[in-house]
């Protein structure tokens, strides 16, 4: 029974990599036309708001109320400083996007594995094995290939230093989530959604950004609810049966899908600098993930 269990938590972790995993080669080509904060904005506008609508659609098909346990004041301090680096993260990582292949950014998003687990450790005293130990080491090599300028280069790219960054914003925000995993996920989603979208909209109007066309803004609204919104919530559901560390482990299957799609729709021939940094990716990800027992 209990391995039966884990097994629902496996899955959607597994499930939220699968739907995060579009984000990229599709934000990618909106930014052709929208601003990067104003995506920002609207990726959690449309996640707030699409988890809102299903939920208030599953509130009327039960004609009943939630079992789940909901935000409570106690919850306030996680819930601030989530929504805070939800404003920050999505505005880096459309700024990295601009300036960094789609490939490369997808699989840099691993790097929130590292972030995760290091601050789980340090912070809430989360176990992290040896072997996971090894898997962070090679993820990072992996991730400073991918940041180099070129091949021959010793500096870094603007981009992908964009990115690292709010691969680490996000790393503290899996922590401060996992706290909150045993309330309503769905509530979770709306909080974050509406709360970080309103937030990183304020920003995007005092930068001066237009608003985008209607067909641009409707798109990344739907993004925002099937990447972020559906993602976000399959997540936070993932820790409450396995943790902060664990979800990330499994979690990081996504830069894969999303590099293999953003070079399917790019139709982009990889260098051996990304293969190299790929075989790296995916062996510090078969390290990161927990072996059945």
């Amino acid at each position: 029974m209990a391995r039966k269990s884990a097994g629902r938590f496996v899955a959607a972790a597994f499930l939220a990599a699968c739907l995060y995993a579009l984000s990229t080669p599709c934000s990618k080509v909106l930014l052709g036309n929208v601003a990067p904060n104003m995506m920002a904005a609207l990726l959690y506008l449309g996640a707030g708001a699409g988890m809102a609508v299903l939920t208030g659609a599953r509130a009327v098909a039960r004609r009943a109320t939630s079992e789940e346990i909901p935000l409570e004041r106690a919850d306030a301090p996680y819930v601030v400083v989530m929504v805070l680096l939800d404003i920050a993260a999505p505005i880096l990582l459309m700024a990295g996007l601009t300036h960094a292949a789609p490939e490369n950014v997808a699989l840099l998003n691993n790097f929130e594995i590292v972030a995760t687990a290091v601050i789980a450790f340090a912070a809430f005293r989360e176990r992290v094995a040896p072997r996971t130990w090894a898997g962070i080491a090679v993820i990072t090599a992996s991730c400073a290939l991918l940041s180099l300028e070129g091949a021959g280069a010793l500096s870094f790219s603007s981009g992908s230093l964009l990115v690292l960054g709010a691969c680490l914003c996000w790393g503290v925000e899996n922590n401060c989530t996992s706290r909150l995993s045993e309330k309503d996920p769905a509530q979770v989603v709306v909080v974050k959604g509406f709360g970080s979208g309103a937030g990183a909209l304020a920003v995007a109007l005092l930068a001066g950004d237009a608003l985008p066309a209607l067909p641009d803004a409707a798109a990344a609204l739907l993004l925002g609810f099937v990447a972020y919104g559906l993602s976000i919530f399959f997540y936070v559901f993932a820790q409450r049966g396995l943790g902060a560390a664990r979800t990330s482990a499994y979690y990081a299957v996504n830069p894969f899908i999303g590099a293999a799609l953003s070079l399917a729709l790019f139709q982009t021939v990889p260098g051996p600098m990304f293969l190299i940094a790929l075989a790296l990716m995916a062996l510090g990800a078969w390290l990161v993930t927990p072996q059945a027992e």
